[in-house]
């Protein structure tokens, strides 16, 4: 860390040079004393990178900033923020600090957050950051956290975690057991400092999976950003055994939807099938990240269009937990009804279908875009069929 970078004058000339062009930085003579232009470059790209993830410190001035890869892999501040709602009492540690995005909004919530962070680098300048943020309430540690929490007498009313997948992990499956820290083999450690963890996983993660390699989970919650799911968050609590509850939330600019239910309730729930109706819907990702697929048809009473295709039908219109269509027509799969159509521009999507998106496109000749919505799927007669749709 480059003390250096935190002088107004350098201060000054990253903010004046935000829209510049890296490279032509990186290009000519040391423009500054005591800091490279490769360090003004890399201050000046993790900066922009903040600018809509993390606004608090993009327009906070003073804020020292990591590589941009720390930048990539932290939490948003939304999804931060989401986190904190969750924790209550008085105390929380984490024990995969990093940038401590997080730390920063547990803060706002809890008395005292420690922060353990084993890269020495990464934790300086998460300690200065708090620092200028004015986050008083954080005390950081620059060591591993489970090697803190060995020694530590302290007993925490939350245990954050965020574990990282090791390099040489191999195979298209996400098992706990292959991140750092590996969270099932040290739960008993974990379990004798806290009655309460939290802990932040790949949305790639399966339920099954997750709930096997844990103890004592109680609550899953699925969290995406402008429906595009970014984290899974598993509350898990000392000796519960009971049913587990599980909340979608879609965090957007102008509302956050939110369908909960519990993880027995959608392998008991019934639902109905039907052919279109007059209306259909179509889930926010975190819903089908959840594979709340029967359990949506019964909270809003409404069909499905067969057991393996997540459109949903009803003949009135809702308010739905995701993107809802009027049926402007409906017709079999076949060459002549789809030329018939006469669309060189539309939306489409496939859903329980053979053929991809890209396909679609090149045997029909149909660019992305426009107002017209196609849903190529199949319906509970097992037909092919197309919808063209418009949104709601």
């Amino acid at each position: 860390m480059n003390t250096t970078i935190l002088h107004t004058s350098v201060q000054d000339f990253i903010t004046e040079n935000l829209s510049t062009d890296i490279m032509s930085i990186l290009l000519k003579k040391e423009v500054l004393n005591n800091v490279s232009n490769k360090e003004i470059a890399a201050q000046i790209e993790a900066k922009n990178k903040c600018k809509d993830k993390l606004p608090t410190w993009y327009n906070t001035p003073y804020i020292y900033y990591p590589n941009k890869l720390n930048i990539e892999q932290t939490s948003s501040e939304k999804t931060a923020a989401y986190k904190a709602s969750i924790v209550n009492n008085k105390t929380l540690i984490d024990l995969t600090g990093g940038l401590g995005v997080d730390c920063f909004f547990f803060a706002k919530k809890l008395a005292t957050v420690y922060h353990c962070e084993i890269s020495e680098t990464v934790s300086k300048i998460a300690t200065h950051n708090f620092k200028t943020l004015g986050a008083n309430n954080i005390n950081t540690y620059a060591e591993n956290g489970l090697d803190f929490l060995q020694k530590t007498p302290l007993f925490f009313d939350w245990i954050y975690i965020d574990p990282s997948r090791r390099n040489d992990a191999k195979g298209k499956v996400f098992f706990l057991e292959d991140c750092l820290p590996n969270v099932p083999e040290h739960l008993s450690l974990i379990f004798s400092k806290t009655d309460h963890i939290l802990i932040k996983t790949s949305p790639l993660l399966d339920f099954s999976i997750g709930i096997k390699s844990l103890q004592s989970v109680k609550e899953i919650h699925v969290v995406a950003l402008h429906n595009d799911v970014k984290e899974l968050l598993w509350v898990l609590e000392k000796g519960y055994t009971g049913d587990i509850y599980i909340k979608t939330i879609n965090l957007t600019k102008t509302e956050d939807a939110i369908f909960s239910f519990n993880y027995t309730e959608e392998k008991e729930a019934a639902c109905t099938y039907s052919t279109p109706q007059q209306y259909v819907y179509e889930p926010n990702s975190a819903i089908l990240k959840a594979g709340a697929f029967k359990s949506v048809a019964a909270h809003y009473n409404i069909s499905k269009l067969h057991e393996h295709t997540h459109l949903y039908t009803s003949n009135e219109i809702i308010d739905f937990a995701g993107r809802s269509f009027k049926v402007e027509k409906q017709i079999a799969f076949n060459k002549k009804e789809i030329q018939r159509l006469q669309l060189t521009k539309a939306n489409i999507t496939t859903r329980n279908f053979p053929e991809s998106v890209a396909n679609i496109r090149k045997k029909f000749k149909i660019k992305d875009g426009g107002t017209n919505y196609l849903f190529f799927t199949t319906d509970c007669n097992n037909n092919k069929i197309v919808l063209l749709c418009r949104k709601v």
